[in-house]
């Protein structure tokens, strides 16, 4: 075991956060598909994309003074490089890791949390274009810098060919939204991609997102105060239970699974709901359900962790920071804050920062 004072610390949960430059890996005759930026004069910090006939809006904040502003109003290290965060100098988001304690970053998309458009042509061309500009980026700093790809879902053999050129180039998952569409992740369409990610060592990486826009749409309210929490965290969290309880596990026995960005706070629950129903239906089920189900979940440092730890074993967690972004998740401190803490051992600090994202991303 590794001594606290030798811990390579590992950043479960870091972003990108997508520029114009994120489209120029577009092969030619794709530029129809190029996202378009629109700024919001009437909300600094803020912009909207516009794909495939969608739009989304996102919280840029995208200068030192407005970041710096949001930290002193959050409480959180959010005063981070913007040139870092949009990979344009991956120097400077060196410089932002080594300032915060981290050793290893692993890299989700801000992109692709919700549908990105309904035209797979279109999703084939934009993958890729944002696979490559990863596989670029990364590749300037591949032992400090690991990231997890983007498939387009709606096409199947793109998928499988996107997830080799990624293993190629360094990525050590396949982000996957809870709902795709109108499918559950434990639909048998995706047994092919669990297949060849299982084959190639790569986890799937299920990050907080909905790309189901009925169930979005029918989740949100202008009433709702809580912004995402239905519309995000809850099917995340629940595809947790569902993929337990399915087949999925059993026939993809090396396959690992990581619930990424909403807390762990819900661990104790879905244990004991699977082992409830479990016993309803007489099925045997692991006194560890996270472990049999190769299950890793990533805590924030206010989780109650000791009494997490009872349900979710100490093989299982993992924390990020949300480096890049400045939502309700962003904590950029987080490492620092979480080693403080006096009431988780030593031991388990070194298997949550090091040993099991090391585990769940086969780093």
């Amino acid at each position: 075991m590794a001594t606290e004072q030798r811990l390579q610390v590992i950043d479960a949960d870091a972003h990108v956060v997508e520029s114009e430059r994120t489209w120029d890996y577009l092969d030619p005759g794709e530029e129809r598909y190029r996202p378009t930026l629109y700024t919001t004069p009437n909300e600094p910090g803020r912009a909207v994309w516009g794909a495939g006939g969608q739009f989304r809006s996102m919280n840029f904040n995208d200068t030192r003074e407005q970041l710096a502003e949001l930290s002193k109003k959050s409480g959180f290290d959010l005063d981070l490089s913007p040139e870092g965060r949009h990979m344009h100098d991956v120097q400077a988001r060196l410089a932002d890791m080594d300032r915060l304690g981290i050793d290893v970053q692993v890299l989700y998309n801000s992109f692709w949390l919700t549908a990105v458009t309904d035209d797979p042509a279109a999703e084939r061309a934009l993958c890729r274009s944002w696979n490559r500009w990863m596989a670029d980026a990364c590749g300037q700093s591949p032992d400090r810098l690991r990231w997890t790809c983007v498939v387009p879902v709606m096409s199947m053999d793109e998928s499988l060919e996107q997830i080799r050129y990624a293993k190629e180039h360094g990525a050590v998952g396949v982000m996957m939204r809870p709902i795709e569409g109108d499918r559950l992740l434990v639909d048998p369409y995706f047994y092919p991609l669990y297949e060849e990610a299982e084959r190639l060592n790569m986890a799937i990486g299920v990050h907080v997102s909905n790309a189901s826009p009925a169930v979005v749409a029918g989740m949100r309210s202008r009433y709702d105060r809580a912004a995402s929490f239905y519309s995000l965290r809850v099917p995340t969290v629940g595809s947790c239970l569902v993929h337990i309880m399915s087949e999925v596990p059993e026939r993809f026995p090396t396959l690992r699974w990581g619930f990424i960005e909403v807390s762990a706070q819900w661990v104790p629950w879905i244990v004991k709901e699977a082992k409830r129903r479990a016993r309803k239906l007489s099925r045997d089920m692991s006194d560890n359900v996270l472990q049999a189900a190769n299950v890793y979940v990533s805590c924030e440092v206010d989780d109650d962790l000791p009494f997490i730890l009872n349900y979710s074993g100490e093989q299982n967690l993992v924390i990020g920071t949300d480096y890049g972004h400045t939502d309700i998740s962003s904590e950029n401190d987080a490492i620092t804050t979480f080693r403080a803490r006096e009431d988780v051992s030593p031991e388990v600090k070194v298997k949550i920062l090091q040993d099991n994202p090391r585990a769940l991303y086969g780093l």
